[in-house]
């Protein structure tokens, strides 16, 4: 008897128990779902607007036109919230007393690419979504055909460059040519710095920096049109033809070309072949005299068999 009372109990408590939730769930799936029960949150260190808490609002309104905690479907909203390109994860979830919380990181750019007249950004996981119309994040400009297997070694260079002083201050831009090279375009002057690929970035980045304060802080930003780092323990100048007070190697090539271009053909083909060491003699007229010699016979023998056989000057154009 005492089991049988016992098991009429334990039958007795949950049913009211299960009445009592039943009641509970449909007094809570009738609740409604006002804005002062959506709680949006924006998970990351670096402030980003591409979407707002009025963004995200509207979408909760579109998947639940009721406003009813019941007509909710949560694993839904949350794939629609991450569905959308800027956003890099969402947790939905309800709270007991009908309260919607919605916690949501967006994507933060580490550049922006420009590739084959395209436009986008792309975060530190390497993962590309478009720019907004609205919202213009401050991020390195990247040029050229960067491929996508790329990417990661690329934004942990722009990263570098961003947490070192020197180098924000300096670089303003990446860009990669036809070659596959890349070059880092500096905010001084219309020079740019050569890195070649992505490896040794810190020994590459470091070489600059010493050329900077050893060498370049002495000289005007314009005297160069290119500086290479991509060479071990070296750095390679390129002079800027256009920089008019040019160091003295510029200055004297130009003089010499200027002063090739003023010279007969005839003449210069005959200067050209002269060794360095040879005097160059003018032709004499009839009535000139010939300079006196230690030899005098000997120069009158040279100037008969000159004056003979008068042989024609075989130049070699190189």
């Amino acid at each position: 008897m005492k089991n049988k009372y016992r098991i009429l109990k334990i039958a007795i408590t949950v049913i009211i128990l299960g009445f009592l939730l039943s009641f509970s769930l449909k007094k809570f799936s009738g609740q409604k779902i006002t804005d002062n029960k959506i709680s949006v949150k924006m998970n990351e260190k670096t402030p980003v607007y591409f979407i707002d808490e009025k963004d995200i609002r509207e979408i909760v309104k579109k998947e639940n036109p009721s406003g009813k905690v019941g007509d909710l479907n949560i694993p839904a909203l949350e794939k629609k919230i991450n569905n959308l390109p800027a956003v890099d994860s969402a947790n939905v979830y309800l709270n007991l007393n009908g309260k919607l919380n919605l916690d949501i990181k967006q994507r933060v750019p580490i550049f922006r690419l420009n590739k084959e007249g395209r436009d986008f950004y792309v975060d530190e996981k390497g993962t590309e979504f478009p720019i907004s119309k609205t919202y213009s994040h401050p991020c390195m400009l990247v040029t050229g055909d960067v491929q996508k297997n790329e990417y990661q070694k690329l934004a942990e260079l722009v990263e570098k460059i961003d947490k070192d002083d020197f180098s924000k201050k300096y670089f303003i831009g990446i860009s990669k040519d036809h070659k596959g090279s890349y070059n880092l375009l500096t905010s001084e002057g219309n020079y740019k710095v050569e890195i070649g690929d992505l490896d040794n970035i810190e020994f590459k980045v470091k070489g600059f920096k010493a050329f900077v304060e050893k060498y370049l802080v002495y000289q005007d930003p314009q005297k160069y049109s290119k500086v290479s780092v991509k060479y071990q323990n070296q750095i390679v100048t390129t002079l800027n033809p256009y920089f008019k007070e040019n160091d003295s190697i510029l200055n004297v090539g130009n003089k010499e070309l200027a002063k090739a271009s003023t010279t007969p053909s005839s003449v210069r083909k005959t200067v050209e072949v002269l060794p360095k060491t040879a005097a160059v003699k003018k032709p004499s007229s009839t009535s000139s005299k010939p300079k006196a010699s230690s030899k005098p016979k000997e120069a009158k023998k040279t100037e008969k068999k000159a004056a003979a056989t008068k042989p024609k000057a075989k130049v070699k154009i190189e």
